[in-house]
């Protein structure tokens, strides 16, 4: 990244904190019942990876905006997803792949910007262990969730490894048994989103894991990002754009301040360990940035990347209904500003 530009984003954060801050005081006594009511649903409890929404509410981004966003915790992204279907919340954070298989099945939502654009599904292995790459696996267990996003992708990941399925002990362990299991030998290997397994392997477990992403091995799909029901927008456009780039850079800020993130969080969810929280952080920055959305701001999706997506659906997620990727997405609400562009990953060699 260049010194401008890593200047650039410096000036922004503090621009939009200080400007923030220093008009509290004012803002709440003449314009806070001019706030609009808006409400969020994330795709899990809050933690590291959908942290920038508690950042920007916590931060005064969104009331900066004129937004009263209230964010509420998610059961997973079909949850979240049916909550937008049926606008019982006006925007959710959900899994690209779930959007599609949605859609699919009559749901009127449409992503609007995506943060994990880079496939965070991944086999976990103990650093330990023998298992230095994909085809390591083979003789091995493997313990996947039946019926999760990871599960229906395993066959994709096992194509594109060039590994033999026969030879891999596939074992249901639910997403909260998983972790221990890899600790204590019950299974070789643990499949799902590394920011959600790695940290508890690693902290918890006090283990050093290693990850094999399935990005790695050509099974690319759209994962979580903010998504609206089609109606709104037709109704209320300039409001997604103002939710967005609020929420953009409530993650761009969380990123910067790791520390100050990960307070957010505690003050949001007691439970949680401020350790957990940067290492999940940390894990969610690597799905970050694809190759077809190198230097483009955070939340511009590649029409490359969602027609991945979506032949992924068809070839292993029981998709047959005619889907195409313009039906699950859209750019037009996505801030062009050089201070929303990430840091770029570094070339991997």
């Amino acid at each position: 990244m260049s010194v401008l530009h890593r200047s650039s984003r410096r000036r922004f954060l503090r621009a939009g904190v200080g400007a923030g801050l220093a008009a509290v005081p004012f803002v709440r006594a003449r314009a806070q019942s001019k706030l609009r009511p808006v409400s969020m649903r994330l795709d899990w409890l809050f933690q590291g990876p959908n942290v920038g929404f508690i950042v920007a509410k916590d931060k005064g981004f969104y009331e900066k905006a004129g937004l009263d966003v209230t964010v509420g915790p998610g059961r997973g992204s079909g949850s979240t997803a049916q909550l937008v279907a049926t606008k019982d919340t006006q925007f959710g954070f959900a899994d690209g792949y779930v959007v599609g298989n949605g859609v699919a099945k009559g749901m009127n939502i449409r992503m609007v910007t995506s943060v994990y654009r880079r496939n965070p599904t991944a086999v976990v292995v103990l650093a330990e262990s023998s298992i230095r790459k994909p085809k390591d696996l083979e003789g091995k267990s493997v313990a996947i969730p039946t019926g999760a996003t990871q599960f229906q992708q395993w066959p994709a990941f096992v194509k594109g490894c060039g590994l033999d399925a026969s030879k891999i002990r596939v074992v249901n362990v639910d997403p909260a048994g998983s972790p221990p299991a890899l600790i204590t030998g019950k299974v070789d290997a643990i499949a799902g989103y590394a920011q959600g397994y790695v940290p508890s392997v690693e902290i918890r477990g006090n283990k050093q894991a290693r990850i094999l992403w399935y990005a790695d091995c050509g099974v690319n799909a759209v994962s979580n990002g903010i998504i609206v029901h089609n109606d709104l927008l037709k109704e209320d456009p300039e409001l997604i754009r103002s939710f967005v780039a609020a929420s953009l850079q409530g993650f761009l800020y969380g990123r910067e301040h790791p520390d100050e993130m990960a307070a957010i969080v505690k003050k949001f969810s007691d439970t949680t360990d401020v350790r957990i929280t940067k290492r999940e952080a940390e894990l969610s920055w690597a799905t970050w940035v694809t190759p077809s959305t190198a230097g483009k701001p955070l939340g511009w999706m590649s029409d490359k990347d969602w027609a991945q997506t979506v032949e992924v659906l068809r070839q292993y997620g029981g998709v047959a209904t005619p889907l195409d990727a313009r039906q699950l997405y859209t750019n037009d609400f996505v801030p062009t500003g050089a201070e929303f562009i990430p840091p770029q990953p570094r070339t991997r060699g």
